[in-house]
Formats: structure tokens, sequence, C-alpha cells
């Protein structure tokens, strides 16, 4: 699980999708990180489109999406930031998932109704799970990034601290290209090469990105249904259970023993409930007997969830606690719970 400190420095990665986070200083130049790069520049670029020719990428495709490429100093600047201040888990579900966030979450639920009960009923993601992750992630789509993906992603794989990683992301992302999914130019998402309105790295892109209307194109840009599908198959591959929700918040008896937090212990809710644990006013929990570890929000300050496999399964979308949880209660929160 996340610290704080480490949340916030992943969290801020979304900023740029839209989960916006805390403020950065910045203050530092490109050029203080490139001052030493392993190679020239255009001698870099020469050999990266011979190995995309080799890979299978038309000619046509290279040229248009590499031609008059340069790196971007904004996107080494944001790779290189470190927040100020970290946010407390309170201060965080706060600005992730407030009031007007809930009420946009229900009117995109009923209004997208027939896409997403199509997803649901395809892939056994549930309607109000589906929204909760495009509105955390884009703001329903309303913010997916401005930056073209191929260039960022040429930046930092020309940049060197992590070369290895975004190049093969940059050559995924021109494998979507060569597919005709997109145009380069409406390529669009973060700094870091997220995509779209679900916010897909390339790499996830190609695994799990869904043609739902069938017209030949996975379009997480602009086309819903194949937003809301591709979300869905992604949590579905990764283990959703579409009959479980993700967790609740619970109440702990005095002096409980905190050593039992952690996804490590997990216990049944009938052992839980025996250990005194309880839903929020004291009510018992739930009878049905599922399997659950107790997270804490704040580390020892809590507050406290009890958390089934569905967290567990959201973590591997983003491995955050304060994450997870917004994404539970956001989901919560639309339907009255």
């Amino acid at each position: 699980m996340h610290s704080s400190n480490s949340f916030v420095r992943e969290a801020v990665r979304w900023a740029g999708a839209g989960a916006i986070i805390a403020t950065i200083a910045i203050g530092i130049s490109f050029a203080a990180y490139a001052a030493e790069p392993v190679k020239d520049f255009s001698l870099w670029m020469k050999e990266l489109k011979q190995e995309a020719e080799n890979k299978g990428i038309r000619p046509e495709i290279i040229s248009a999406a590499l031609d008059n490429v340069k790196p971007i100093p904004r996107v080494i600047e944001l790779d290189r930031k470190q927040p100020e201040f970290t946010l407390t888990f309170q201060d965080y579900q706060k600005r992730v998932v407030p009031r007007a966030r809930v009420e946009k979450a229900k009117a995109r639920l009923k209004e997208n109704k027939v896409l997403l009960e199509a997803a649901a009923a395809k892939y056994g993601v549930q309607p109000r799970f589906i929204v909760a992750f495009w509105g955390i992630e884009t703001d329903f789509g309303r913010v997916t990034g401005g930056f073209k993906v191929v260039d960022a992603l040429v930046t930092l794989a020309y940049d060197g601290r992590r070369s290895a990683y975004f190049r093969k992301e940059l050559f995924n992302a021109l494998k979507i290209l060569n597919e005709g999914h997109i145009a380069p130019d409406d390529m669009m998402g973060s700094w870091a090469g997220a995509m779209g309105q679900c916010q897909f790295m390339p790499s996830s892109f190609l695994n799990f990105a869904q043609d739902s209307n069938g017209d030949g194109q996975k379009n997480i840009w602009s086309d819903k249904s194949d937003v809301f599908a591709s979300a869905a198959n992604y949590l579905a591959s990764s283990g959703w259970k579409g009959d479980q929700t993700w967790g609740r918040p619970v109440e702990l008896p005095k002096d409980f023993d905190l050593g039992l937090a952690g996804l490590k212990t997990q216990k049944r809710l009938s052992e839980w409930q025996e250990l005194g644990v309880r839903r929020l006013g004291g009510r018992d929990l739930p009878t049905r007997d599922l399997m659950a570890s107790l997270v804490l929000g704040d580390g020892e300050k809590g507050p406290p969830f009890l958390v089934y496999n569905n967290y567990r399964t959201i973590l591997k979308w983003n491995r955050s606690t304060y994450f997870a949880v917004a994404v539970g209660t956001l989901a919560d929160r639309m339907v009255g719970r």
C-alpha cells in the first residue's frame, strides 16, 4: 500500500488527466536534465524510425507521427516535479469525490444507461463502477490531457531516466496508429502518454481496448461505447467480480489490534464481526461471508475500511489506497449508499 507521500507522487501523475491533486513546484529547466543526452536527437530519431520500419510500421505512419517531433521541455519538467506538500486522505477524498462530482456521476449514469448496461452484461462490471473510474480519471471525459501522445513518449524515451519503458510504449503507440484506430494528430493524452477518456497507456490499449460498436476502431477518445467497454474489459480481465462490491467503511472497537490492518491479512466477514468490527453506526457486518482485509486510509489514523476482491482489482488500475477508496466511494454515493 502507498503512504501519503508515495501516493501523492503517484497521484500527481494523474493530475493531467483530471484528478487535480496539489500545487506543484516546477522551476527546473529542461536543459538541466538534457545537458548530456546519450545521442544527438536527430541521429536518435533516425535510428528510431528505422526500428519502427523494421517492426512493420508503415512509412506513411512513421512520417506522419515522427517527422516534426521535438523533445518537449514541459514533459521533462512534469516528469521531474516534486509535490510541495502531501494531502491527507480526507483532503484527497474531498477534492476527488466532492458533492458536485457525485451529482454529475448520477446524471452520467442515467444518461448513458443503455451503453453502460451493455458493457455490464458483456463484462460483468456494474455500471456505477465504470462511471466512477471515468469520473475520477478524466471528469467524465472532460479532461483527457493536452499533449500529443507520440511527442510526449518520444521526449521521455529520449530523456534517459526511464527510456526503456517509454520506448516500448512509444512503439506500442505507433502500432495503434498503424492499425488505424486514431490519427496521429488526434492521439492526445497526458504528459506521460496515458490516453483517452479512460487514460490507458498504449500497452493497456493494446491489451484491453475494445471496438464495442463494430466500426473497426477502438476509439477511447470520443466513442463512449468503446470507452465503457474498454474500461470494463480491463477490470474484468484483472479479476473483477460483478456480484460483489468493493468494500465499505467500518468502525473498530477500542484497543483493536491495528497489526491486523493491511492486505496481507484476510479474514471472513464473520471473523471480523467476532473481532468487534462493525458497519458505520454500529450495525452488524453483512452475513455474506466474503473474504476481506482491513485497510486504513491514513496509516494508523484511519479511517478504516473492510475491502474485498474488487478493491484489489482497482489497485491493478492504480496502486493507491486513496484512489481505490475514492472509486468505491463515488460508485456508492451515486446510488445512495
